[in-house]
């Protein structure tokens, strides 16, 4: 908490004084902006603008750890954050909502004027009802208000996608390199750092910017770099950067749950030699269509009656289940019952002598207050789910013993045991990635013999717990059987939607640079 009002402190002496450490030179102006969500076409939930819990001013600061202090970077430039908003994943973005924090940023930014630099920090995948490509909108509107003077600098999710309209009104673009996204923060430093040594160098925009559209699109449990050939795949890039030479390069798997032309990999690669910069391109974009077909799930995947059978029959202490289909940190609308459905089903977990399942969590908030008039220890009968996406399953009846309440302003949490499962039911969807999330209910997932979570690959908290893991092929607004989902909008041909296309044209297409506002 300290160091969070420290850097605050800074960055309001910074905004006010326009001076670096040692007093003597001007520095740049710099605004931070963006919005983020993963956002899934193929899910009947929407986004609304609270959601995205947007911070404003010098609240953003709190988003980037590295511009503390002792970072070097915060005395670097006079900072100037205007709207940061990060939605949990989940549907398509209502245009109010869009409008509304587009309209507040750019109204920041205009106070602001002029600038010579932006942060603009967004995940890529946002979907907005009637928008293509509401990213790329969101930055045309920004050159519009900014001029294509100002050095722009934007960083993303690999599971963003990039559109040309995107890259070329940017100057300089990155993206993690890691699944799970343990890079995140490295990966937003990376993207202020070069944009400071561009502005303080007086380089300015890089020559040029190579663009290759990939035509592979995967669901993410199989884009891991834990393992091949994602792991070798974005392993190659340190190799292609050459100091200014080629000053970055990504590549991005882009994100299989909505249904825009946008969808599709990608790979960029920027700096002021024109050779330099297409090789390096080329080389990563071959690469990657070179093992398209080696991509694997992350995990053995199977659906989730074996998935349950294999668990009985597994000796060891937690056997995890992913249920994928409806994964709230993709996009799912996180209160599909379908799973939950099919688990009551089974008249194992009504012997007392058998296995006990922890089933991480469900939507219930008539269940969440009738639970709070009964308390701990008390009998419950009350539905939940199932009401937003009700599609493959009703609402589902949860009769038990109230084990647990964790009551919070934001997300009460309520355990049910019913038989031997232990169902978490919330007031709102939630994800449950920490041992903390479960012992803070009374619940040992380590001691557990199944536990099922709405999540696809596991975050590393997870993945170091398990004894056992399987993912499950379940049905949602994320479903990882990509076959089952009915695109009409990406284009075609594109793998493995279409396994014997012919191979792509992989060559560099150099991008012009911001100088001229492109709308595509």
């Amino acid at each position: 908490m300290k160091k969070i009002f420290l850097v605050i402190s800074i960055g309001c002496l910074l905004i006010l004084t326009g001076c670096n450490s040692q007093g003597n030179k001007e520095l740049p102006r710099i605004a931070i902006a963006g919005i983020a969500i993963e956002s899934s076409t193929f899910s009947p939930a929407v986004t609304n603008e609270e959601a995205f819990r947007a911070r404003e001013g010098i609240d953003v600061f709190s988003y980037y750890p590295f511009m503390d202090a002792d970072s070097g970077i915060i005395d670097r430039a006079i900072w100037l954050p205007t709207l940061r908003g990060h939605a949990m994943p989940g549907g398509i973005v209502t245009q109010e909502a869009y409008e509304s924090l587009v309209s507040k940023t750019l109204k920041m930014l205009e106070a602001n004027l002029p600038l010579d630099g932006l942060f603009f920090d967004i995940h890529g995948a946002m979907s907005v009802q009637g928008i293509d490509d509401p990213e790329g909108d969101f930055l045309v509107r920004i050159r519009e208000l900014v001029g294509t003077d100002v050095l722009i600098s934007t960083t993303m999710d690999l599971h963003g996608s990039v559109s040309p309209r995107l890259a070329q009104n940017t100057d300089l673009i990155t993206c993690y390199r890691l699944a799970p996204h343990e890079d995140a923060i490295e990966t937003k430093k990376r993207a202020v750092t070069n944009l400071l040594n561009r502005l303080e160098s007086g380089k300015g925009k890089p020559a040029y910017k190579a663009f290759i559209p990939v035509p592979i699109l995967l669901p993410g449990e199989k884009t891991s770099t834990r393992i091949e050939p994602g792991k070798g795949l974005y392993e190659q890039i340190p190799n292609q950067i050459d100091g200014n030479k080629v000053i970055d390069a990504s590549i991005w798997m882009s994100y299989p749950w909505a249904d825009e032309p946008r969808n599709h990999g990608v790979v960029v690669a920027y700096g002021d030699d024109k050779e330099a910069v297409g090789k390096a391109a080329e080389t990563l974009a071959q690469y990657f269509w070179k093992v398209r077909d080696k991509f694997e799930f992350v995990a053995p995947t199977t659906y989730l009656d074996d998935a349950l059978d294999k668990a009985f029959k597994s000796n060891v202490q937690p056997f995890i289940i992913s249920d994928m289909g409806d994964n709230p940190t993709a996009g799912g609308a996180g209160d599909v019952t379908w799973t939950l459905h099919e688990i009551f089903k089974r008249p194992e977990f009504k012997d007392i002598d058998s296995k006990k399942l922890i089933y991480a969590s469900i939507p219930g908030p008539e269940l969440i207050k009738k639970a709070l008039e009964i308390g701990v220890g008390g009998q419950i009968d009350e539905m939940a789910g199932a009401e937003v996406d009700n599609r493959f399953a009703p609402p589902i009846r949860i009769k038990g013993e109230i084990t647990a309440i964790k009551e919070s302003n934001s997300n009460t949490e309520v355990v049910v045991k019913t038989g031997n499962i232990y169902t978490i039911v919330t007031e709102k969807r939630n994800a449950y990635h920490y041992v903390s999330n479960f012992t803070d209910l009374g619940l040992n997932p380590k001691e557990t013999d199944i536990l099922v979570v709405k999540i696809g690959y596991l975050t590393p908290e997870l993945y170091d717990l398990r004894a056992d893991w399987l993912m499950a092929l379940t049905p949602g607004g994320v479903d990882q059987d990509l076959m089952r989902l009915p695109y009409k909008r990406i284009n075609r041909p594109m793998y493995p939607l279409d396994p014997d296309m012919a191979d792509p044209d992989l060559s560099a297409r150099f991008i012009p640079l911001s100088d001229e506002i492109r709308y595509y």
